[in-house]
C-alpha cells in the first residue's frame, strides 16, 4: 500500500512536468486529471502488471503534454468526482447524547489513528467497516469502497505516514483533518453505530480542502 504522503508527491511530480511543459498551471491541472483518468481506464489487472506506476503516469502526461502542444486548443475534460457525501448531524438525526457517543468513538479511532496502531483501529472498527476515499480524478486513491474492519486499518495505516492528524468538528462532528507542511491534505469523516465505526470517509479531492488550509 502507498501512504498518502506518497501519493502527494507522485502527484506534484506530474505536475511539475506538466508545467515544464505546457507552461500553465491550468494546463497542467489538466493534464494531470487526463493522466490519471487513463490510468483508472485501465483494468484492474492491467494497473497490478504495472510494476512502478509513477513511471506509468509520468509516460502518460508527457504523452498528453505533448497532445496538448500540438493542439492548445483542445485542452482534456476534467473526469467527474464522487458524488458521495457525508450526512451532517441534522441528516442523521443526532440528539445530545448520540452525538457524544458518536464523538467519543471518533475520538478512539482518532488516537488509533495519531498512533498509527493497526490493532486499535481494528478494536474500533465494526468488523463489515468500509473507507471510501473521494480525490476527485486528482489524486491515485482507491478506486472501490474498502471493506472489513482487517482491510480498513490495513489501509489507513498505510495511508496516514508523513502526516500529522487533528482533531477537528467535520459536519458538526468529530473528525480528523490531515495536514502536510501545514497544509491540509485530507479530511477524515467517520459513521458510528454503538461503540463502533462503520464507515470512514476521505476526502483527499483537493478542490474540496480549500477552505481547510
Amino acid at each position: 500500500m502507498t501512504s498518502l504522503a506518497e501519493l502527494l508527491d507522485e502527484r506534484q511530480h506530474l505536475l511539475d512536468l506538466a508545467l515544464r511543459m505546457v507552461g500553465s498551471d491550468t494546463a497542467a491541472d489538466h493534464v494531470v486529471q487526463e493522466t490519471y483518468r487513463r490510468w483508472y481506464a485501465l483494468g484492474e489487472a492491467e494497473r497490478a502488471a504495472i510494476a512502478t506506476p509513477l513511471d506509468w503516469l509520468a509516460r502518460t502526461a508527457s504523452g498528453v503534454g505533448l497532445a496538448f502542444l500540438a493542439d492548445p486548443t483542445r485542452v482534456p475534460a476534467a473526469p467527474a468526482s464522487h458524488t458521495w457525501s457525508v450526512p451532517t448531524t441534522h441528516q442523521a438525526g443526532y440528539g445530545q447524547a448520540m452525538l457524544a457517543r458518536h464523538d467519543r468513538v471518533a475520538r478512539l479511532f482518532a488516537a488509533a489513528c495519531r498512533a498509527g496502531d493497526a490493532e486499535a483501529l481494528r478494536e474500533v472498527l465494526a468488523l463489515d467497516a468500509i473507507a471510501v476515499s473521494d480525490g476527485g480524478g486528482k489524486i491515485r486513491v482507491a478506486e472501490r469502497p474498502i471493506h472489513g474492519a482487517d482491510a480498513v486499518a490495513r489501509f489507513l495505516t498505510a495511508l496516514l505516514p508523513g502526516t500529522e492528524a487533528g482533531l477537528r468538528s467535520v459536519n458538526g462532528r468529530a473528525g480528523l483533518v490531515l495536514r502536510r507542511a501545514g497544509r491540509a491534505v485530507a479530511v477524515v469523516s467517520v459513521s458510528v453505530a454503538g461503540a463502533e465505526v462503520t464507515a470512514v470517509w476521505i476526502i483527499l479531492n483537493p478542490d474540496k480542502l480549500q477552505r481547510w488550509h
